[in-house]
């Protein structure tokens, strides 16, 4: 009984050997495969950036930016779009009166406006870009430039009530906007490509936590006149390293979300600013740079801007700036009064 006991436990034991061999046998032709397979995985992704925010997307960006003209008067807040634009712009456009440049290329939000009239310096702008300008309207140098096709676009003044749509809630010239859809369609009615062909001189920080940090600076304001609806204020929430941007007092909102508007950085570059006619139009140099200020991360960084290829760039040492990655707006901010007075920012 004994003998047969011993015999079947050493009958078990090599089974339970041989099971375990088989298995260690699969495993090891399975492994080299999967080992293979993953390190292949691992050499075919690729990180990528969106090329105005530094943020890392899974597909290479492809789309060509898009730059429109929202219009910035009060009677047109709160603007439908902003929060999905990467880059914003903010200069005059007559008097002490504002307009944005909202740049949209990691997005398209479904609506965007109130659209407004065009300038020489914003289609100046959109060429150096690259981007693909819808505007509503134009001041006559800006016809000139727009009729040559300086840039491709498309304009309301072509295309009211068919790409463009007049809301009924606000008055003219308060109330033209165009959609996602009317954009794409607008590429090809003027047959513009939609392919991003201009690479971008922006560079970035991997994050806010690589900007040296020496003293917060808070709260951040930028006067355009003496009209309080044209006083802009930033301030920095530590937790998230964004600015919260308020106009007139009141925090800047997209209309389509209700959401605050929040960017990573501001920047205010000086400009050499003139008068142009009667109705208070501007003329705006972007070529031959100045002084600005960076702010990011809640730190100020005096720097110089250069035009580099028809793109406002900040400098510092001879370098580009670097930016925090995520959304930035720019300030061109007349060189009469100059930063020094037009901008102010306490701790």
């Amino acid at each position: 009984m004994k003998k047969k006991l011993m015999v079947g436990l050493l009958v078990l034991g090599v089974l339970i050997v041989g099971c375990s061999k088989e298995k260690e046998e699969k495993e090891v032709k399975k492994d080299p495969e999967k080992t293979e397979v993953q390190a292949e995985a691992e050499v075919e992704k690729k990180t990528y950036f969106t090329p105005f925010t530094g943020l890392e997307v899974e597909q290479k960006p492809k789309m060509r930016p898009v730059m429109v003209t929202i219009n910035n008067h009060p009677q047109a807040r709160p603007q439908s779009g902003l929060t999905s634009a990467d880059l914003v712009y903010e200069m005059v456009a007559e008097g002490n009166i504002t307009r944005l440049l909202a740049v949209f290329q990691s997005e398209l939000p479904e609506n965007i406006g109130p659209v407004r009239s065009a300038r020489d310096y914003f289609v100046d702008l959109a060429k150096g870009l690259d981007a693909f300008y819808i505007a509503h309207g134009y001041s006559p140098e800006a016809q000139r430039m727009l009729s040559a096709s300086v840039v491709d676009n498309i304009n309301g003044m072509q295309y009211d009530g068919s790409l463009f749509q007049r809301s009924t809630d606000r008055v003219a010239p308060h109330n033209s906007y165009i959609s996602e859809e009317n954009v794409k369609l607008g590429f090809k009615k003027v047959g513009a490509s939609l392919k991003m062909q201009k690479k971008v001189p922006f560079s970035f920080y991997e994050s806010a936590e690589d900007v040296k940090i020496e003293k917060y600076i808070s709260k951040v304001d930028i006067r355009y006149g003496v009209d309080e609806q044209f006083h802009n204020t930033y301030t920095f929430n530590e937790d998230n390293k964004l600015y919260e941007r308020q106009s007139g007092g009141v925090v800047t909102k997209d209309l389509l979300n209700d959401e605050s508007v929040q960017v990573a950085n501001v920047l205010f570059f000086e400009v050499n600013q003139s008068t142009v006619d009667q109705k208070g139009r501007q003329s705006l140099d972007l070529t031959s740079g100045g002084n600005g200020y960076v702010f990011q991360a809640g730190q100020k960084l005096d720097v110089k801007w250069r035009n580099v290829d028809g793109v406002l760039v900040p400098y510092a040492n001879n370098q580009p700036v670097k930016l925090v990655p995520g959304k930035s707006w720019i300030h061109l901010v007349p060189s009469n009064p100059g930063l020094a007075k037009a901008v102010t920012y306490e701790p």
